[in-house]
């Protein structure tokens, strides 16, 4: 049974169709990143997933179960984790102050020692641990995406959901965040990942899903999907 199962999702609003009765599955353990150009749908995808915005129609399954009238902080507490591609952190709280809240209200809510051990853990893994009593509001912005993705990797999410984590930063940036990034994947978290960065995105995953117009275009290993004519075409606009 696929640890997520999306059932011919379509989302309108206002009379667009955004996502155009797009299904795949991803297994337990598995890397998928998502291509494609602005407004392919890739974040309403991300949306639908995390429970952020309803369906039109569709189903979302979990481990076999429909979550797809589930909230968000249901879904948060069935393992479903998520970042957001302009970071959303509590500005006037601490690096720290904002990991606590996902390791206190997350997958498994724990108590305070327990939060404080996970929070360290997390905040070591993601380089964060030296700015723990920063203002999330002073960070620069490698360091508001290493929290955004510290605060989702602390409600110890099964399914991690990553949209552009590695926009704005600098190529150096980028080969820090794959190795937080494969770090995160030996410890079996299942990731979806929105990337523009094309070779940091199919350096990282095990396959590759091309959408456009809300609808699948192509889906298979990073290299195959890349080396495809209808992904050339659209992506790149090579004909």
């Amino acid at each position: 049974m696929p640890l997520l199962e999306l059932r011919d999702i379509s989302k309108a609003i206002g009379g667009l169709l955004i996502l155009n009765r797009l299904s795949f599955s991803l297994e337990a353990g598995e890397a998928l990143g998502i291509l494609g150009p602005n407004g392919a749908g890739k974040t309403t995808t991300l949306n639908v997933i995390s429970g952020d915005v309803p369906p039109t129609s569709g189903r979302v399954l979990l481990d076999g179960q429909d979550i797809t009238a589930l909230p968000a902080h249901r879904r948060s507490r069935l393992g479903i984790g998520r970042t957001y591609q302009i970071p959303r952190p509590f500005v006037g709280m601490s690096v720290y102050e904002n990991v606590l809240v996902g390791a206190m209200y997350g997958h498994k809510p724990v108590g305070k020692r327990e939060a404080a051990a996970v929070c360290r853990e997390v905040l070591e893994l993601t380089g964060l641990l030296d700015k723990r009593d920063v203002l999330a509001g002073k960070l620069r912005l490698l360091d508001r995406k290493r929290l955004e993705l510290a605060r989702a990797l602390a409600t110890r999410p099964r399914l991690l959901l990553l949209d552009e984590v590695g926009g704005g930063l600098t190529e150096p940036e980028v080969q820090e965040l794959l190795k937080i990034i494969a770090a995160i994947r030996r410890r079996g978290v299942t990731l979806i990942w929105i990337e523009h960065i094309v070779h940091a995105l199919a350096s990282a995953v095990d396959r590759v899903l091309a959408m456009n117009f809300g609808s699948k275009l192509a889906e298979g290993l990073p290299r195959e999907v890349l080396a495809s004519q209808a992904f050339q075409e659209i992506y790149l606009g090579v004909e």
